[in-house]
């Protein structure tokens, strides 16, 4: 017990040191971790004024459900988004991305940026709380809304998109229940389309009857001899539509290297590994990832504890040897 306590207070030590020295402290414990090793935001805030504390958990740092462990998983069940997900099948299904872990960490970079904004304003740091459970929310614009305001919303299959085979492969198409993608079908689809017919005169109506809607236009689709063939034809008519595509043939696809969507950093065993970049360009153009690729948990312990917070060898060795921080 006396080793873990002393480990845990040279830990605690070491991270104020560090946070002293730092801009910004991001964390994604179960709330309460933190504080029970002495690292709240209270604590943290103490040694650096100035610092941005963000914490990113489940279901926020407040409320009934705030000390329950989470994964993208968990809360794509609980945010009520894997029900919708199910598109009328009778039982729910393991989603394969993991969406609120990625929401999440996009709403604290912007959140973090604009808190880093703020204090060179004003000099104030931040405490920063974000939920993954409403992180996934904030990507869900049509059902929450309907069911927030006492409206009707539909769980599946959604109105306006389709995915149709033809041959061997998968066509997705999408359109909206009204305004030009509407007309533009109806043009692209000539004398075999249901313009005229008063049950899809209207975005209720094509909703209303959507199973219908959606066998007519698959009737159109199987027309053309290939996926390619219908997305030539649906492209020049300004109707959105994709190839279903597997992994392999996304990260091969022309675009991808036009876009230089993906980086080569040196790797220590491997000698080089390929990331993905930056998904923007900044002025003009791409944003490939810099510095190697992680490693080993605490690969650049010896580095920081030494030229960040001036640590003698001999400190650095006695942290390790307490199983305060750890180094390969």
């Amino acid at each position: 017990m006396g080793g873990r306590m002393t480990a845990g207070l040279l830990e605690g030590l070491t991270v104020l040191d560090l946070a002293r020295a730092a801009d910004v402290l991001v964390e994604n414990f179960v709330p309460g971790v933190m504080a029970r090793h002495g690292l709240d935001y209270g604590a943290v805030s103490a040694a650096n004024p100035a610092i941005v504390y963000c914490s990113i958990s489940g279901y926020g740092q407040t409320g009934p459900l705030r000390d329950r462990p989470a994964f993208a998983h968990l809360i794509n069940a609980a945010s009520g988004a894997m029900n919708l997900d199910r598109q009328g099948d009778p039982e729910p299904r393991v989603a394969y991305l993991q969406s609120a872990d990625a929401l999440a960490g996009v709403h604290a970079f912007g959140l973090v940026l604009a808190a880093v904004l703020r204090r060179q304003r004003t000099g104030q740091g931040a405490c920063l709380d974000v939920s993954m459970l409403q992180s996934l929310w904030g990507a869900e614009d049509i059902g929450i809304a309907a069911a927030l305001n006492g409206g009707d919303f539909i769980k599946g299959p959604r109105p306006g998109m389709i995915i149709h085979a033809i041959g061997a492969r998968q066509l997705a198409v999408q359109f909206i229940g009204r305004g030009p993608t509407w007309d533009r079908l109806l043009a692209t689809m000539g004398g075999a389309s249901p313009a005229g017919d008063a049950r899809f005169a209207t975005p209720e109506g094509r909703r209303d009857h959507w199973s219908e809607l959606r066998k007519l236009i698959c009737d159109w689709l199987d027309r053309f001899e290939s996926v390619d063939a219908a997305i030539a034809a649906l492209t020049a008519a300004r109707v959105p539509c994709a190839p279903v595509q597997s992994m392999e043939e996304a990260i091969a696809h022309p675009h991808m290297a036009e876009r230089q969507a993906f980086s080569s950093v040196a790797h220590p065993a491997r000698g080089e590994a390929r990331v993905t970049s930056a998904p923007f360009h900044v002025d003009g153009a791409p944003v490939p990832a810099r510095g190697s690729a992680p490693y080993r948990a605490g690969e650049d312990t010896r580095a920081i504890l030494s030229g960040t917070l001036g640590y003698s060898v001999e400190r650095i060795d006695a942290l390790l040897r307490s199983g305060a921080v750890a180094a390969p």
